[in-house]
């Protein structure tokens, strides 16, 4: 990599703030094209290769340098399997819009402000700090029209709050809770995700809510996966109650694909970005909407993923029943509870 490479830091985009060392204080820096942001589902290891140049430099060094002026990035949050990378993918076509899809970096900064960041010895004013820095960093461009979108992985919801607490804006992407359900239970790679999080967010869940919410180790599959749609809603629900002077849209992935080019159109709008209905059309119409969004060298559609929420609500029948019961039951229990399923109703 360049030796000059705070100047280089200081241009554009091109140099990525991929991962952080929090103990040593150090950042691992990228070199990304912007067609190469374009094209990656996450901005985390799994784009590494041998052709990408890395470099590792001090924390301290990377914060000291000038930046010029630039607008706040805006985000996309959402509570997991709803449409996110799809939706960024879209709005990533629009020239104005430069797309980050789940920079790592932010899931690390989540990861300590959730578990202990005393582990760190960060000071809570120390870790306003950093996020400033990392938002700071991530909000570079490569063209003067051009803003950051940044779509957080649903991880980085804790990060909502602070994030969005300035005027920040953002679009909240959901599902009802059946919805919901009936895609985690649709894959085992889903299934498996929910069960190794679903200690974690008990304790999430039980710090909003004041309370436990029950013995995970008696949770039917479906009951563990409802979980994330809990613990991700509550967040974001919580996220919009403090952040009073937030632009923030709710969207319901199922509307978006009964109708996707008016949802286009007006989520780019939220955005502050012009798009036609034309070219709104034009984009739902054309190859990103028949791809898998995480891995486009799949097919995938609408009606496919039909098909397979389908198939998972008859096997899991019963057990989706039960638990759509029993979360009504915690609603009756948590206020948080019961305002994450009105927002959703």
């Amino acid at each position: 990599m360049d030796h000059d490479w705070q100047s280089e830091f200081a241009k554009n985009a091109s140099l990525f703030p991929h991962l952080a060392d929090l103990q040593k204080q150090q950042v691992l820096l990228s070199t990304m094209s912007e067609a190469a942001f374009r094209q990656a589902s996450f901005l985390d290891q799994r784009i590494f290769s041998p052709d990408l140049r890395r470099q590792v430099v001090s924390w301290t060094d990377v914060a000291s340098i000038p930046l010029p002026p630039r607008s706040k990035p805006q985000y996309i949050f959402h509570i997991g399997h709803v449409g996110s990378t799809l939706i960024s993918r879209l709005l990533g076509e629009i020239d104005s819009v430069l797309a980050l899809r789940e920079p790592a970096i932010l899931r690390q900064l989540a990861d300590l402000r959730v578990t202990n960041p005393a582990e760190i010895g960060w000071t809570e004013e120390e870790q306003a700090q950093r996020l400033d820095q990392v938002e700071g960093w991530l909000s570079r461009v490569f063209r003067p029209e051009q803003r950051v979108l940044i779509k957080a992985s649903s991880f980085v919801s804790p990060l909502a709050l602070p994030l969005l607490a300035k005027q920040g804006t953002a679009l909240f992407l959901f599902t009802s809770l059946e919805r919901y359900l009936q895609t985690i239970l649709a894959g085992d790679s889903s299934k498996q995700e929910a069960a190794a999080l679903a200690e974690i967010r008990m304790r999430r869940l039980a710090k909003h809510c004041g309370a436990p919410l029950g013995d995970k180790d008696k949770f039917s599959l479906a009951q563990t996966a409802a979980l994330g749609w809990l613990c991700e809603m509550v967040t974001l629900c919580d996220a919009e109650h403090h952040c009073t002077e937030a632009r923030i849209a709710w969207l319901d992935f199922d509307d978006f694909l009964d109708q996707p080019a008016d949802h286009l159109q007006r989520a780019a709008g939220h955005f502050e970005r012009n798009l036609s209905l034309e070219e709104a059309h034009d984009l739902v119409s054309g190859p990103i909407m028949s791809r898998y969004s995480k891995a486009p060298e799949y097919d995938y559609s609408a009606s496919l993923r039909a098909e397979l929420l389908a198939e998972a609500g008859q096997i899991h029948a019963d057990d989706i029943r039960l638990t759509l019961l029993w979360v009504d039951q915690l609603a009756r229990r948590f206020p948080e509870v019961a305002a994450a399923i009105a927002k959703a109703g």
